[in-house]
This record gives C-alpha cells, sequence and structure tokens, in this order.
C-alpha cells in the first residue's frame, strides 16, 4: 500500500487557507499570452532551491551508484535482485539523506526461465541425427564480468518448450507480410520449417504469433549488423571491446510477450491470494518455441540457405544473398539436406517480486503525488538498462533527502519514488502497483516521471510524454547546462538534433507522443490515464543507425561499458538528473500544476490533420464524415484558450484557495477524459484512446488509424462499420475532454 505516509483525506477548505497558499511563494500577476504565461505560474517554485539542487547533483555520486547497482547481475527475483533491494531501502533510509519513509511491497509474479541443467540449445542435424553444428549457448566473455556464474543465458522469456526440427528459412523481421511474402510471392511451403528473423518490424512474441497460422514450428531471431552495428561485425578491431558496438556472440535477451502486467491476473494485483487464469489461457506469448542467437552464429545459418535471394530490404550487413531458403540449405553446403532443431527447456515458475517504494510528503497539498519510477531489474548487470536510470534516481533522492532531513524544504505535493520490480518481463511491477491502488493512484496523481534508460548515449535530450509537459520541460531544461559548456544549454542542444514547426509557438524541441508501452509509464498513462513522460539522453541518428544502444541486453551492458563507451565522465547522466529534478519540483511546488493544455489542442490538431489527409476521400464514398472529430477538436481548443485566458486573467495567490484546488484538478483530470475502457477490448491495459499502441503506420488517433487499415484491406461494411464506431468514439472522448475544461456547470 501507499503507506501510512501518505493515507491523508482529501484536504478540505478549512484545512487549505489562503494563509497557506501564500507563504508557498505567490504568483505574480498576469503575464504574457501561453506558453510564456507557464514562465510566470512557475515562478511561485523556490527557484533558489532550483539552482542548487542543480549545482548538488554530483556526477561522482552518480558513478558510484552505478558501481554498486551493476557489481552483480540482477535478474528479477534473483540473489542478486535482493541485492539491490536492500540497496536501495539502505538508501532510502538514511538518516541523514534519506527519504520520509522508505518500503518494499511484494507480489506473486509469473515469470519464465531457462533450464539452468538443461541449457537451450540451437542445432544443425543431418539425416543420421548427426549433430553438423551448435549455436553458442552463452556470450563470449572479454572481460570478468561476462563469467559471472549468474549471467543467465540467453533465452526468449515466455518461449514454450519443445523440440522443433524442420528446414530453415529467413523470413526478414517476422512481420505477417513478411510470412505471406513467403508463402504466396514466392511459393515456399512454410509447414514444418524453421525461421530465422531479426529484431526490428514486429514485436518480439509477435515474430512467433505471427508464424504459427503459416505452419512454422520453430523460431530464430538474431540481431542484424546492420540494424545495431552501423555495419559492423568483427571483434578484432570493430566491435566491443574496441568500441560500443555488439560483438558477434552478443545476443539481445528480453520478454517475448505483447502484454504487459502479471500474465495470469490481468486486471488484478498479483497477490499471494490473487485468483490466477490457468497457463493455457495465457494470452499474447509465443504459441510455438522461439530462442536468439548472436548474428555470428545467424551468419553461418543464413548464409548457407538455399532457394530464391531476398528482396534487398531483407537483406542486413552479412557478405551473402540473404536466401530465403527452399527451405533448407543449399546443396552444396555442408548442411545440405539437414534440418535445424531447437531444444528449449524454458519453464514458468510463480516467483516473489518487490517493488520499493519512497516517499516525501507533501506539506500542503499532501493528497496530490507527483510520481518518479524506474524499473530495478536487468536481464544481465544492465548498466545501462535499467541502472543508468537508477543511479540518477538515488542522486535525486540523496540530494532532495538531505534537504528534507536538514528540514530546509519539503515539497507542496508529496513526492513518491517507485524502483519497480520485473519491468523486463513485462513491466510487471509498475502495472501491479497501479492495479492494486487504481482507486487512490487515479484521484490523486498529478502526473508520472519515467527515467529508464537515463543515458543511450551523450549527444542530446530526448523526451517522450503527454503533450501538456512541453511547456514544464522547456521551462526546466532552458535552466540547466548541456554536458561540458557553460554556455549552452540543454533547450538550445536539444532543438538542434530533435525539432518541430509549432503553429502556435514556432521552432521548439519536439516532445514526441508516449504511443506504446516500452517502459514503465504505460500503466500510469494507457491504464489510469495520468500525465507521464520519459526522460533520458541519446544519440546523434545522424551518426549511427543503431536502432537502440548495441550492448542492449546482453552480457556486454556492463558498467566498464557504460564508463568506456556511453557516458565517460557521467556528465550526460548527471545532466539527465537536473533535468528529471527540476521538472520534478516544478509539479512538487507550483502553486498551479504547470500543465498547459493548450499544447494538448495543439497535439489534436496534428492527429486531426493528418487524419484528414489521409482518411477524408475514402470516408467520404463510405458516408463517414469527419466533420464531427473537426468540430470536436476546435470546441477542445476553444475550451483550453478559454481556461488558460481565466488562468492569466487571475492573481491565484489572492483567490479562494478552492479556485486553485478546482484549475489543478481540471489540469490533472485531462488525461483521464479520454479513457475508455471498452475501446480497444482486444488490447489489455490500453484505454487511452489517443495514445494506445496501433498497428497502422499513420501517425494519428489509433484507433480509428488500425479500423481505417482493415477496411481498406478486407473493404468488408462490418470493417468500415468499425471505422465509423472508432471515429465516434475518439469523437465524444475529445468533446468530453473538452467539457472538463470549461466551467463547472
Amino acid at each position: 500500500m501507499l503507506k501510512k505516509a501518505l493515507l491523508f483525506g482529501l484536504l478540505g477548505a478549512g484545512v487549505f487557507t489562503v494563509g497557506i497558499l501564500l507563504g508557498h511563494f505567490a504568483i505574480e500577476k498576469s503575464g504574457p499570452p501561453a506558453p510564456e504565461w507557464l514562465d510566470d505560474v512557475s515562478r511561485d517554485v523556490n527557484e533558489g532551491l532550483i539552482e542548487r539542487f542543480i549545482k548538488e547533483v554530483d556526477n561522482i555520486q552518480i558513478q558510484e551508484n552505478l558501481r554498486v547497482l551493476t557489481s552483480v547481475p540482477h535478474m528479477a527475483t534473483t540473489e542478486g535482485d535482493e541485492k539491490t533491494v536492500q540497496f536501495m531501502l539502505k538508501r532510502w533510509r538514511d538518516p541523514d539523506s534519506g527519504l520520509d519513509d522508505a518500503w518494499r511491497e511484494e507480489y506473486m509474479v509469473y515469470l519464465s526461465f531457462p533450464n539452468s541443467t538443461s541449457p537451450n540449445k540451437v542445432t544443425v542435424v543431418s539425416p543420421s541425427d548427426t549433430v553438423l553444428f551448435t549455436a553458442r549457448e552463452k556470450e563470449l566473455a572479454y572481460e570478468p564480468a561476462q563469467n559471472d556464474p549468474d549471467v543467465v543465458q540467453p533465452y526468449a522469456a515466455y518461449s514454450p518448450a519443445g523440440h522443433p526440427k524442420g528446414k530453415l528459412v529467413y523470413a526478414n523481421q517476422g512481420k505477417v507480410s513478411d510470412y505471406e511474402y513467403l508463402n504466396t510471392t514466392m511459393k515456399v511451403d512454410l509447414t514444418g520449417t524453421i525461421a530465422i528473423v531479426r529484431y526490428g518490424g514486429a514485436g518480439r512474441a509477435d515474430k512467433a504469433i505471427n508464424a504459427f497460422p503459416f505452419g512454422v514450428i520453430g523460431v530464430l531471431v538474431y540481431t542484424d549488423p546492420l540494424d545495431i552495428n552501423d555495419g559492423r561485425m568483427s571483434d578484432v578491431n570493430e566491435t566491443y571491446p574496441h568500441s560500443w558496438y555488439m560483438p558477434p556472440s552478443g545476443v539481445e535477451r528480453g520478454s517475448f510477450t505483447s502484454q504487459f502486467g502479471d500474465m495470469r491476473t490481468p486486471y488484478l494485483a498479483a497477490k499471494e491470494h490473487t485468483y490466477r487464469i490457468p497457463e493455457a489461457d495465457i494470452r499474447g506469448i509465443p504459441p510455438i518455441p522461439i530462442q536468439p542467437i548472436g548474428f555470428e552464429d545467424a551468419y553461418a545459418l543464413i548464409c548457407e540457405l538455399d532457394g530464391q535471394a531476398a528482396p534487398a530490404d531483407w537483406r542486413g550487413a552479412f557478405n551473402c544473398s540473404y536466401n530465403i531458403g527452399g527451405p533448407g540449405f543449399r546443396s552444396t553446403s555442408s548442411y545440405n539436406n539437414s534440418d535445424v532443431k531447437l531444444d528449449i527447456y524454458n519453464k514458468g515458475e510463480l516467483r516473489n517480486s518487490s517493488n520499493v517504494m519512497g516517499v516525501i510528503r507533501g506539506s500542503v497539498e499532501p493528497d496530490r503525488y507527483i510520481i518518479y519510477g524506474n524499473h530495478r531489474d536487468s536481464w544481465v548487470h544492465g548498466a545501462i538498462d535499467p541502472s543508468s536510470g537508477t543511479s540518477v534516481m538515488l542522486e535525486i533522492t540523496r540530494v532532495l533527502g538531505r534537504m528534507v532531513k536538514k528540514g530546509e524544504w519539503r515539497p507542496r505535493r508529496s513526492i513518491i519514488f517507485g524502483s519497480w520490480g520485473a519491468e523486463e518481463f513485462g513491466l510487471i511491477g509498475s502495472t501491479e502497483y497501479t492495479e492494486e491502488y487504481y482507486s487512490k493512484l487515479r484521484d490523486r496523481t498529478v502526473a508520472y516521471i519515467n527515467v529508464d534508460i537515463s543515458v543511450f548515449a551523450n549527444a542530446t535530450l530526448r523526451v517522450q510524454g503527454s503533450p501538456n509537459v512541453q511547456s514544464v520541460v522547456f521551462t526546466a531544461t532552458k535552466q540547466v547546462k548541456t554536458p561540458g559548456s557553460d554556455s549552452t544549454s540543454v533547450y538550445e542542444n536539444w532543438i538542434r538534433f530533435f525539432n518541430r514547426s509549432s503553429p502556435t509557438h514556432g521552432l521548439v524541441p519536439n516532445v514526441a507522443f508516449l504511443t506504446g508501452a516500452g517502459s514503465d509509464y504505460a500503466a500510469f498513462l494507457h491504464f489510469l490515464g495520468i500525465t507521464s513522460m520519459d526522460i533520458a539522453y541519446t544519440y546523434d541518428r545522424s551518426k549511427t543507425k543503431a536502432r537502440i544502444y548495441p550492448a542492449y541486453h546482453t552480457a556486454y551492458d556492463t558498467f566498464e561499458y557504460s564508463s568506456k563507451f556511453i557516458d565517460p565522465g557521467f556528465t550526460s547522466h548527471q545532466t539527465v538528473a537536473r533535468t528529471a529534478g527540476n521538472v520534478l519540483l516544478r509539479l512538487a511546488d507550483s502553486l498551479l500544476v504547470p500543465f498547459n493544455c493548450s499544447d494538448y489542442a495543439e497535439g489534436l490538431e496534428q492527429y486531426l490533420s493528418v487524419s484528414l489527409e489521409n482518411f477524408s476521400d475514402s470516408l467520404a464514398t463510405k458516408g463517414i464524415s469527419l466533420e464531427p472529430l473537426k468540430n470536436a477538436v476546435a470546441n477542445f481548443r476553444t475550451a483550453a484558450t478559454s481556461l488558460n485566458k481565466m488562468i492569466r486573467d487571475s492573481t491565484l495567490a489572492k483567490e479562494t484557495p478552492l479556485k486553485v484546488r478546482r484549475i489543478n484538478d481540471q489540469l490533472m483530470l485531462l488525461e483521464r477524459a479520454f479513457l475508455d475502457p471498452l475501446a480497444f477490448p482486444e488490447k489489455y491495459g490500453y484505454r487511452h484512446v489517443i495514445w494506445a499502441s496501433k498497428s497502422s503506420p499513420v501517425p494519428t488517433f489509433p484507433g480509428l488509424a488500425d479500423a481505417f487499415a482493415r477496411a481498406q484491406e478486407s473493404n468488408l461494411p462490418t470493417d468500415w462499420s468499425q471505422v465509423h464506431k472508432h471515429l465516434s468514439i475518439i469523437t465524444q472522448a475529445i468533446e468530453g475532454a473538452a467539457y472538463t475544461l470549461g466551467d463547472v456547470i
């Protein structure tokens, strides 16, 4: 539970006094039009405190945090994970720099592990069952950390056990369209085959889920050097340990599920006493065995395949033609007429997983929460994912905790810190937390800040979030200097790398939308409708095509890798801590919640423009009009402008406290207005009709985009009816959200 520290009732008018408001940094008189007025609104925070916070965030402390966190592998529920639990509790209970309270919360969750005594195997076997080739079972060790006995064998979590054997085919990225191309265009009989696919294009689990209807009985997945290494393949002088690139034996582990949260307790917190569905009823996991391998082994298999050459866009960095397979190997290969066999021994287990929670109580509105979270578990040592984020969070709590312990500061609102468990298995710790405390978090949470991988690389900031967080992030980044510079702000550097042209504000840094479930913000945004953001430092995409940092989910993601190749000196970590902490303080201390609903209007207008461009003509032929959606978005813009004007025209520190509370509730609850629990019955956990995940590449309202794509493909009246239905769902949600921004009655 959220502990007694937060069990305060909703503040009444008798407690929430004007005197307290005036004593907590008054707002200056009304300012210029949005978004500049938010700079005035945020002046009620103690700017001196923020400047002190920025100064006290120490890169050496962050470095030492990371050194401790990565000292052992700490996969969820293992002994190493328990060591990190104890480390977090020790730090958050420190008498000089700890929080007001810290505790652990336990969940009994369903996880998947390989068999330590019967390792998974991938072999090529002749017709007489002679083994001609065996894929590497563990990655090659270049430093002592990779030889740790607790380094788990690369495996696909939630892959079923099994021993499929069949002819090999190359199926690109394992998308439905890839299997269709092989089956229909190339006339390849996929029945009884083993498919080898590369990461990217489709989700991990989907690569096997998509294969199953075509008769494929097993799947291998690898990371192509073209997608992660800019084509580099040699560990003699090109890859790790000489650079940040993945070495040939590197294997990306991962959770092979398309859902998030504990899979046996959907929509219920996974406590020991909770009802669990049977394992056979679990959805969103591979129906056939799947196993990840390194690109050195993928090279040995793909370059021996028979059949026609794959299309140009299927080819990676290997110096061979990427034949699709006959199925099977070419006649001149030493593997001719041989099968690929998978021996997978994975098993599901119920394990106890811990979240570590901490709190700083609010002084004026303790029943309003700012939540800052990051998962703690990793696949191996996890220096970048997730310990870069954990080391940053620990430094933020050290600086703020010391101020609290000295009696120098206490936030207006309560700050909750969450160190989530079992994220790598499907965002489990954070999802179970939102399910257990659904009512309380829904009613009281102002915002969620996620810092998972805090530093992918050291070129620039990257922020994803709800549109209404844009202005507070801009304010914070203008105050923090970019690493290695005393003159260039994070804002100025950020706009060079990621920018967009705003009709309202001109050229601004691009805050990308949170449209999927890539980290622990998923349950907060998609399930609870809480305004969320994800903050990190990343790389210059003009210099690399890597889809993520190359050591991702491998045994090479170590302290040495981070300190040598990702962020020498840990100054980018320090910059993220200063930026995220600055945003946190503004959300926790501002009299008025520093959200700008006009920026949300601009986000909706952007989606509307894309829908009009892509769907109008086709929908008109079906008698479906986008006019109601246009009107809804226009009404939202009017309501947002009206609310902003009312804020600008009010000297809020002199108003009745309930007026401030009312406006803050309107700003806080705006995101909730876009929830529809019936909009996506086939998508677990997705209830937000604006930011839900989608299959369509068209960047607009997800339900509408996906329904339109299905209808265009099938041209069935029932599918066009679904387009109309999703159009109505979105229109009603936007209209409803606009009403929440208006007067009370």
